[in-house]
């Protein structure tokens, strides 16, 4: 029966850019929560003091979870090659990073989608530097997981490979037993994809997932579309909503999981509207996976 993971979305800017929140803090309302685990992120600004990462993890062990997931963003469609050259040797630090926390999946991106690259040259540069970052990542017992991502909290430009076919060139690129992908069914409306398509095509690569539910507050997707490049962060006008809420069929999505083995880990991302939201949607993910995997 795949676990339970919660991730802080709604702590973003207090737990990596003003110090708000302690690391310690967001652990202590987790905890709470009827989850198996809490997927971490590599930019909580305490985590750049190495000394901190066995502490954490074992702060979580002592409340009996544990920590499945390290969620990185590694850009490595930079056109200069020294640049992608200090992403990978990031991605390696961060792998360090998931193999003292007692995670096995450490997510990679493609990296932003600048302007002047073709697609051929991204998935090129995206598909080597990931390739570059495996064996590290093999001899840790670490999986790195490609999610089909929309755009980092804190990057000018979206995913480059936000759309399904570019993300598919790109995991067909990629072939090696430690690597899979985060599967993340609101990601891909944001695309302009259907996330059921999606998953038919990459289900039995799939080895974790994001559950989420989607809105927006106003406008239009191809307002969203218009507004998404070029300033930091995600378009104001878009937001995480509770899981069963949104446009996701997670009746659908959880029947094409389970019919191919799918056994991983579900981490939500969700709580923007507070703890209450989040453990509604705890409630309902743990009654949908009952239901299918019972």
């Amino acid at each position: 029966m795949p676990q339970l993971a919660a991730f802080p979305k709604a702590f973003m800017q207090a737990l990596c850019k003003d110090g708000t929140m302690q690391v310690s803090e967001w652990i202590n309302l987790a905890v709470k929560l009827d989850i198996d685990g809490l997927e971490w992120y590599a930019g909580f600004l305490e985590m750049t003091d190495k000394s901190n990462w066995s502490r954490f993890r074992q702060e979580v062990e002592d409340h009996g979870k544990v920590i499945p997931m390290l969620c990185c963003s590694p850009d490595f469609t930079h056109p200069d090659a020294a640049f992608r050259e200090k992403e990978i040797e990031k991605q390696k630090n961060w792998i360090d990073m998931a193999y003292t926390l007692g995670s096995s999946y450490c997510r990679v991106l493609s990296g932003q989608r600048r302007p002047e690259l073709t697609i051929k040259e991204g998935i090129n540069l995206a598909a080597r530097s990931i390739e570059a970052c495996l064996p590290y990542a093999q001899e840790r017992g670490i999986t790195l997981i490609l999610e089909n991502h929309y755009k980092d909290d804190f990057w000018e430009y979206p995913e480059f490979a936000q759309k399904m076919d570019v993300f598919w060139d790109l995991v067909q690129q990629v072939q090696h037993p430690n690597f899979g992908i985060n599967y993340d069914p609101s990601n891909a409306y944001l695309a302009g994809d259907d996330p059921l398509e999606l998953l038919r095509l990459v289900a039995r690569r799939v080895v974790t997932m994001h559950a989420s539910d989607r809105y927006l507050i106003e406008g239009t997707l191809e307002d969203l579309r218009k507004e998404e490049g070029g300033a930091a962060g995600y378009a104001k006008r878009l937001r995480h909503g509770e899981i069963g809420k949104g446009l996701n069929d997670y009746d659908a999505i959880f029947t094409e999981l389970k019919q191919v083995g799918f056994n991983g880990w579900i981490s939500i991302e969700d709580g923007v509207e507070g703890m209450d939201q989040l453990e509604r949607s705890v409630t309902f993910l743990r009654r949908k996976i009952a239901e299918y995997w019972d």
